[in-house]
């Protein structure tokens, strides 16, 4: 039996340790384009401002130690060490550390109302961990002060935004300065075709983009690789070849020295200097395609010390050619390899800007989900990978963005100033959320959080300032950008949550609906009908409105409430709560169909095919167990059981309870045969199926202030007007959809 026992442990750790090292493989081409491709442009951007003056050994050598030490601090030591370990349930990213900051500590604006449940996701959600003074004190604070709430919404989308201005800059910036790198050779080569052909090249990548990553992923991760050891063993010849004294750069004291001889031109230089790191966040945002331990694998083995001699050979020869400061990466190519090298490296910056593409629409769609973006149209790619997307209207977008970024600039050190603010104030984000979720999540000792903010903000501060002046030089094509996403997003979710809050308000109870039976008329027809509505609870004015003016519906109702949970995913069987309302004779139900921000949904045929089976087994799961031995329905006890509430019943069975959750009483199900209720089930699944939505007009009140008014009729009603319609997002045939028109002052 030991040996037994001994073998199979044997056999799950290889196989542990396979699938590790083949995610370790894979991360190359995912996650590691855009840093494996920052040496192409980091040294020309470093030497491009006033710190060309200075061209003696001494600033080469500083410079090339303040780029090892940034690679060191925050890739390694910030990114590896410790925000890897800050995932949420295996997903990575902005959006991450803000969703554990609104389930654990309850800080979030994003929960959504009334919410049944919003920690369904982890086991650990349901251990108690010991609160400590300090994070005791910020969540008072927090509680205390709802504005401190929104800022902090504010500093998680300025975040978000920033990515998908990287989203803009990286294949700008890669390519132009990967197809510049021709004009080594061909000196005469006018700008302008240079600006050509990558255009050219942007427009092929974008183009491609509808047949989905995997179709191509085979090919990204062996060029990477390939890429990282032709830099490495050009970097390994230059050191050997001109200058092996460069290693004694890795001192911090050469930093010392480039400040001390350069004064304010060296500070000005670290808006270049930042650009090392670019892709480092892709390490922490892409973790959900991954594992900690194959990311950490792929850096510290191959990643890391490939950087690190490409950019010692680079500043080898750099100190014996300080002629080719301008040119200096392709210069330092020996004669016998450039153009294949120049060859890995066009392709190389493909993959990078690949990558960084498929991340922007990732984080749309997350963003879309938890409603802080306006719908758009998302088709899955793959049917093994949900997290491989494509949304067309934000692929043409990017396009075309990128393309007047290129023609409108042509320079690479302007677009350098706008991609190295880009990638650093993201970093920072990602610094002071580190920070709430080491208190108030991990419930750590506040002197590591200071720590851990002081050590890796303070440097991130100071490349923040370097780039902040170069504002004028085209750093503000980030700001801008970034504004105006960040407006949109915001008053796109604040307006999403005045619709929901006046229907949550003016919703009816269904005594009252019923009441209204002998007065109008109320008949029923055979089929059902599915009601989409973002009422939790009762009935949504949306319908009572629509049977006051038309007296007559379906044989069976139900009413259908998506709920976007700020967690990654929800598991099949937590899919879907479904409950009764009224007595069985209504044959009125609700169902609660839950989303995490990464979940992909069903084609609608799918969708009504699961929902419909849900409620039979709902049906008969009530008929078998009429004696509620096994069943128990989720209604909050801290809730009033209002007329809206009042005899509904669910089959969701909950087994976690503790601080911050919602606790849950049983209910017993009356023991009724439920064989009649399930034939006119069936009855009316083989009439048909309709569906009501509301077309609701949102506009501010006339004695709300302007800039309400401008917000919601001006800017959220031009949003809701030109993005996807609801019924088009889900799919629901256009011959059998009831709109019912309402206008809604909020």
């Amino acid at each position: 039996m030991e040996l037994e026992s001994g073998s199979t442990n044997r056999q799950s750790r290889l196989k542990l340790y396979k699938s590790t090292l083949i995610l370790a493989y894979q991360s190359f081409g995912v996650v590691y384009g855009d840093l494996s491709t920052s040496p192409i442009y980091v040294y020309t951007s470093t030497f491009s401002g006033r710190l060309r003056l200075h061209e003696d050994d001494d600033e080469i050598l500083g410079v090339l130690s303040l780029v090892f030490w940034t690679l060191t601090l925050i890739p390694l030591c910030k990114y590896i060490v410790f925000v890897l370990g800050a995932d949420d349930n295996g997903e990575g990213g902005t959006f991450a550390l803000y969703s554990l900051l609104c389930r654990r500590a309850k800080l979030g604006l994003l929960r959504p109302s009334h919410s049944t449940d919003d920690d369904i996701s982890s086991q650990d959600s349901c251990l108690l961990i010991k609160e400590t003074r300090a994070s005791s004190l910020l969540k008072e604070f927090f509680d205390k002060h709802h504005s401190s709430r929104v800022v902090l919404l504010l500093i998680v989308i300025l975040g978000t935004s920033m990515v998908i201005a990287d989203g803009i800059l990286t294949p700008s910036m890669s390519v132009l300065s990967a197809v510049y790198g021709i004009k080594t050779k061909a000196g005469s080569l006018h700008d302008s075709y240079a600006v050509l052909i990558t255009c050219l090249i942007l427009v092929g990548l974008f183009a491609l983009q509808h047949i989905g990553t995997h179709r191509v992923g085979f090919l990204f991760a062996p060029i990477i690789l390939l890429w990282l050891l032709s830099i490495s063993g050009v970097g390994i010849y230059n050191i050997i070849q001109w200058n092996p004294r460069v290693v004694s750069a890795l001192s911090p004291y050469y930093v010392y020295k480039l400040f001390k001889l350069t004064g304010k031109d060296g500070w000005t230089s670290l808006g270049g200097i930042v650009l090392c790191i670019t892709g480092a966040e892709a390490m922490f945002a892409d973790l959900g395609h991954f594992s900690q331990l194959s990311i950490r694998i792929a850096f510290t083995a191959i990643i890391y010390p490939s950087l690190i001699l490409a950019y010692m050979g680079e500043a080898a020869y750099l100190s014996k050619h300080k002629e080719d400061l301008q040119r200096s990466f392709y210069r330092a190519i020996p004669e016998v390899v450039f153009w294949p090298v120049f060859i890995i490296a066009t392709l190389a910056t493909v993959v990078a800007s690949q990558a960084v593409i498929s991340a922007t629409f990732s984080i749309i769609s997350q963003c879309w989900a938890l409603k802080c973006f306006p719908r758009v149209k998302i088709i899955h790619t793959s049917n093994q990978m949900h997290g491989q997307i494509y949304i067309p209207e934000v692929n043409w977008m990017l396009m075309v963005f990128c393309l007047l970024v290129v023609i409108g600039f042509r320079d690479t050190d302007m677009i350098a100033n706008a991609y190295g603010l880009t990638v650093i104030i993201v970093m920072f984000v990602t610094t002071c959320l580190m920070f709430l979720v080491i208190v108030m999540v991990w419930k750590r000792n506040i002197l590591a959080a200071f720590i851990f903010v002081t050590v890796f903000g303070f440097v991130e501060l100071l490349y923040l300032s370097s780039c902040l002046a170069k504002v004028a030089k085209g750093g503000w094509i980030p700001l801008i950008f970034s504004l105006i996403v960040l407006s949109v997003m915001y008053i796109w979710h604040y307006g999403t949550l005045q619709k929901q809050s006046f229907e949550s308000h003016n919703r009816t109870s269904l005594d009252m609906l019923l009441s209204l039976g002998p007065n109008v008329g109320l008949n029923r027809v055979r089929g059902i009908g599915l009601i989409y509505t973002n009422v939790l609870s009762g009935i949504p004015p949306m319908f009572s409105h629509f049977v006051t003016n038309f007296p007559a519906f379906h044989q069976v109702l139900i009413f259908v409430t998506f709920q976007f949970l700020t967690t990654p995913r929800v598991s099949a069987n937590q899919r879907f709560i479904v409950s009764r309302i009224g007595p069985a004779e209504f044959r009125l139900y609700r169902c609660i169909v839950r989303f995490g921000y990464k979940d992909a949904r069903k084609e609608s045929y799918a969708f009504e095919t699961d929902l419909i089976e849900t409620v039979r087994e709902f049906l008969q799961h009530e008929s078998d167990d009429g004696d509620a031995r096994d069943s128990v329905s989720a209604m909050p006890v801290n809730q009033p059981e209002s007329d809206c509430l009042r005899d509904e019943v669910s089959m969701r069975v909950e087994n976690c309870s503790g601080v911050g959750l919602t606790r849950y009483k049983r209910v017993r199900f009356r023991g009724v045969d439920n064989s009649k209720e399930l034939d006119d089930l069936e009855d009316a699944r083989e009439a048909g199926l309709a569906y009501m939505m509301g077309n609701t007009c949102v506009l501010a009140r006339e004695t709300s202030s302007f800039v309400k008014k401008f917000a919601i009729n001006i800017v959220y009603g031009f949003l809701r007007r030109n993005c996807r319609r609801p019924s088009t997002a889900l799919g629901v045939p256009h011959t059998s959809l009831i709109e019912v028109g309402m206008a809604y002052r909020v």
